[in-house]
């Protein structure tokens, strides 16, 4: 999988091969299961069923780093954060923030473009109870060293979405700027903000999980800070 990743010459590419991947038995057999079972609210709709590509244009200044595709949401429709209840907060807040076209995201062909901004996980399939387990991480991760390797030239800022993905960039570092990471490693939190080298700058975000929104974790407030500063820091207008 290393070498398919490697292969991919632009982001086309690496969807395609993205797409195509079996790699963890574990990811596979849940996502097939899923799209096979289905939620009884989308009983009459295909799934997507496979891992599930990046987001944006090619020439995004701005990163967002997920977890993982949600089982009934970018499982579904084979595009991240979209068409679960975190997509809806999520492209929101884009959209007040000027980085979308429309505030909402519902399915693949809806319509929805993003400015300056492209979205990837850290794993691309959906896994049980949204927890990935560590060599599945690590198993994907040439996918996601490869898709910013693509957006390398014009990217200056990533926001992870939660502590996972936080943990999750710190071999990006490594793998795609040949830079080692911070030590001690940087603690993850609502507004945390590192700098350093020729990297991206990287801003912490409390994920856009239904338990953080609908505790009050994380408000639309919060969001709006956050994509104002990325905005700020990549020089998006």
């Amino acid at each position: 999988m290393v070498a398919r990743a490697a292969r991919a010459t632009d982001l086309a590419d690496l969807d395609g091969a993205v797409s195509n991947c079996f790699a963890c038995p574990r990811l596979v057999a849940w996502r097939e299961e899923v799209a096979r079972t289905r939620r009884a609210a989308f009983r009459d709709q295909e799934y997507w069923g496979r891992p599930v590509p990046g987001f944006g244009p090619p020439d995004a200044r701005i990163g967002i780093l997920g977890l993982a595709p949600a089982a009934h949401g970018g499982n579904r429709t084979g595009r991240i954060f979209t068409g679960d209840r975190s997509g809806d907060v999520l492209f929101a807040a884009l959209h007040r923030a000027g980085l979308a076209n429309q505030p909402t995201s519902v399915a693949a062909d809806d319509g929805l473009a993003l400015r300056d901004t492209r979205i990837f996980a850290a794993v691309r399939c959906a896994p049980p109870d949204n927890k990935p387990t560590p060599a599945e991480r690590d198993t994907c991760a040439p996918w996601v060293h490869r898709e910013v390797a693509l957006i390398r030239p014009t990217l200056r800022v990533v926001v992870a979405l939660g502590a996972f993905a936080w943990s999750a960039w710190w071999p990006i570092l490594r793998a795609v700027y040949g830079q080692p990471p911070p030590t001690p490693r940087p603690v993850f939190g609502h507004g945390a903000h590192w700098s350093g080298g020729s990297a991206p700058e990287v801003l912490g975000c409390y994920h856009v999980s239904q338990q953080n929104t609908f505790t009050g974790r994380l408000t639309p407030a919060m969001l709006d800070e956050v994509f104002t500063r990325a905005k700020r820091l990549a020089g998006v207008d």
